[in-house]
């Protein structure tokens, strides 16, 4: 999946996103809108979590969300 398919299928990734990462307020996921590098960010806030690790993250979620 890339970032042209996160952005253009937020709405619909959006709730696989956020039981991913429950620590992520609604408010939270209406700031990201689709973009990876807000989502990466707002994981490494919430949990704390290095940039690598966050990215790794993402790129797994991605793998089990590819249309």
């Amino acid at each position: 999946m890339n970032k042209d398919i996160i952005e253009g299928n937020w709405e619909q990734l959006k709730g696989s996103a956020q039981k991913k990462w429950g620590k992520l307020t609604n408010d939270s996921f209406d700031e990201i809108e689709g973009s990876r590098k807000k989502l990466a960010g707002k994981i490494q806030e919430a949990y704390g979590k290095s940039k690598d690790e966050a990215e790794k993250e993402i790129s797994e979620w991605e793998k089990t969300n590819a249309a």
